[in-house]
């Protein structure tokens, strides 16, 4: 049986990361958070817009009728038209996976998870890889974000995991 504590560390990080990485686009100018960029995405904006719409879809598959928001259609919908609603949103997404993940058991983890995917094909997928995937997709993206950013006047912030892991540590020999 897989452990939940992984999937803790990763809703942490989770959180950790989009408040790093969405305080680095709110120093940036309208202008240039929105700018075209050469990325799959078009812009800084487009590409975390996507990363919440993975995140809309996933917990809609994986929760059904109990998911929140709408549910996209498509992987480039663009659910928030400026960054201040869609941090907001972002924010709230967040807060959903950290509880969803701490309310996990080892057995709701090998719960086979069925859905169709975005070409309307039926998955049935372990609930424990859909999260490793859900997880690995917004870092796969954030890193795009990030170097993003490198193009731009802002310096993206480290999203180095076991940086978060270091300050938590940290917090825990404070106390």
């Amino acid at each position: 049986m897989a452990e939940t504590k992984q999937f803790h560390m990763f809703a942490a990080y989770n959180v950790w990361a989009n408040s790093r990485i969405y305080a680095a686009a709110a120093a940036l100018t309208a202008e240039s958070y929105m700018a075209p960029r050469p990325a799959f995405f078009r812009s800084i904006h487009n590409t975390l817009n996507h990363i919440l719409v993975g995140d809309r879809v996933w917990l809609f598959r994986i929760q059904g009728t109990h998911s929140t928001g709408p549910v996209p259609t498509r992987l480039n919908e663009i659910l928030f038209d400026n960054l201040r609603d869609l941090h907001q949103a972002r924010e709230a997404e967040d807060q959903r996976i950290t509880d969803f993940c701490h309310r996990l058991d080892s057995a709701d983890l090998e719960k086979i998870i069925t859905y169709r995917d975005m070409a309307g094909n039926a998955q049935a997928t372990s609930l424990q890889w859909i999260l490793l995937h859900m997880f690995n997709h917004q870092t796969h993206h954030r890193g795009q974000v990030h170097d993003l950013l490198s193009a731009t006047t802002v310096e993206p912030p480290s999203l180095d995991m076991i940086t978060l892991m270091r300050e938590i540590m940290r917090e825990e020999q404070s106390k």
